[in-house]
């Protein structure tokens, strides 16, 4: 009688795989507000409005992004579109009541938003971006 004993494998909670997040994917991120910004210039009402709350989330999601790059683009694009909406409303709460000023008041905010995220799209583009690698995080186990 052959018996062979059943190979064993010993795993240690030691040994981590680190996980790979691709450059590709990491630049894609990377575009998400300024295309947001984009899109949001692109009809003030009601994408706009919508874009304010949904870009809380893309700004959650990638501000702290492995990739300390995408949080950079992030970070930049998000500035400029939250200091444009905020003085969007401060100017226009005291505005005259007049859809021309509105219009003109939504104009200034695309001249600003547009071209800079073009341009951010553009610098993104040419970015060199690499592999991230990220640890698991550590399990609750061990505290």
């Amino acid at each position: 009688m052959n018996q062979e004993a059943p190979a064993q494998t010993v795993e240690s909670d030691d040994e981590h795989t680190p996980t790979r997040i691709s450059g590709r994917s990491a630049k894609r991120a990377a575009t998400w507000f300024n295309w947001g910004n984009i899109v949001a210039m692109a009809i003030p009402l009601p994408l706009a409005i919508f874009w304010t709350g949904l870009s809380m989330l893309v700004y959650a999601l990638n501000r702290h992004h492995p990739n300390p790059k995408v949080g950079e683009y992030t970070q930049w694009a998000a500035y400029r579109f939250y200091a444009v909406a905020g003085t969007s409303v401060a100017v226009g709460a005291f505005a005259p009541r007049s859809l021309t000023f509105y219009l003109i008041l939504w104009a200034v905010a695309a001249l600003i938003i547009v071209p800079w995220s073009l341009y951010d799209l553009y610098r993104i583009k040419q970015d060199t971006w690499e592999d991230t690698f990220t640890d698991p995080p550590e399990s609750f186990e061990d505290s």
